[in-house]
């Protein structure tokens, strides 16, 4: 079964306690930063992220591009991501794929919820990003820790001997 999480940029945006502060001073930041995190979920979870934003916000024409291995897409003109994301659960959805819709917009989890889509808030997807985080640094450090310093192993007055050395010390 392949999953798909479709996210609502600015609805996570406005609700995750890391990207708020962002959106106020350097809101481009913000949009990166989300699809940075969304790249670490992407990577650990093994589903396609797609994350859209609405056109109000960026001038111009519909964008689709690839960032960070993540699918962000800009709106048309007058398109929300709301009916972009309808649109997308609507297109993708299949018998070997599970749509899963994040936003905290209560009528859009009941429309996609109605397409078939499962529905995640930006609180669900913030908390289990934050998991994912803790895990990842929780595996580097005990990768880290259990890694020897040297590769050669020597009794501590040697090691602090040649430490000394190394650092010009008497």
């Amino acid at each position: 079964m392949q999953n798909i999480l479709l996210v609502d940029g600015y609805n996570m945006i406005g609700a995750w306690k890391e990207l708020r502060p962002l959106r106020d001073e350097h809101f481009e930041d913000a949009r990166d930063r989300l699809v940075e995190l969304m790249a670490e979920y992407k990577a650990v979870k093994g589903w396609r992220v797609i994350v859209v934003f609405d056109a109000h916000l960026v001038p111009g024409t519909e964008q689709l591009y690839l960032q960070h291995e993540v699918e962000v897409i800009y709106t048309r003109k007058n398109e929300t991501a709301d009916e972009r994301i309808e649109k997308l659960s609507t297109e993708l959805k299949g018998r070997k794929i599970q749509i899963h819709v994040a936003t905290s917009d209560m009528t859009e989890q009941n429309v996609v919820f109605g397409h078939g889509a499962l529905r995640k808030s930006a609180r669900e997807l913030e908390i289990e990003l934050d998991i994912i985080r803790t895990n990842i640094s929780q595996k580097v450090k005990e990768t880290q820790s259990g890694r020897p310093s040297s590769r050669i192993q020597l009794p501590d007055d040697i090691a602090l001997t040649l430490e000394k050395w190394r650092r010009g010390l008497k």
